[in-house]
């Protein structure tokens, strides 16, 4: 019997779903237009302006999707991000090493 480890090939292939959210993905697909519908009729008649803008924003992502966050990244006081490219030698990284597991 092979024993525990990364073999060629084991294992289910990325990008697949396993089995359980395949099936229940699937059943939930047969829901789909009534919750669609329902969806519509709380957007179209409910008292609550709470529960309407809710409706409309999962209509909304489910018909053109959610739209995505951009996120900026800055140095400080907005400037640009400093970038450094320190190069070391096998003796200077060895030192350093040696010189944390004394200290720990």
């Amino acid at each position: 019997m092979a024993a525990g480890g990364k073999r060629p090939g084991a294992g289910r292939p990325p990008g697949r779903p396993n089995k359980v959210t395949a099936e229940i993905k699937a059943l939930a697909q047969k829901h789909c237009e009534a919750a669609i519908a329902e969806l519509a009729t709380i957007l179209t008649t409910s008292e609550s302006d709470q529960a309407r803008i809710a409706a409309a924003k999962e209509l909304l992502d489910r018909g053109y999707g959610k739209a995505t966050q951009h996120t900026e990244i800055t140095g400080r006081d907005g400037a640009p991000i400093e970038q450094r490219t320190v190069v070391v030698d096998e003796k200077q990284v060895a030192a350093a090493v040696a010189k944390l597991e004394d200290e720990y």
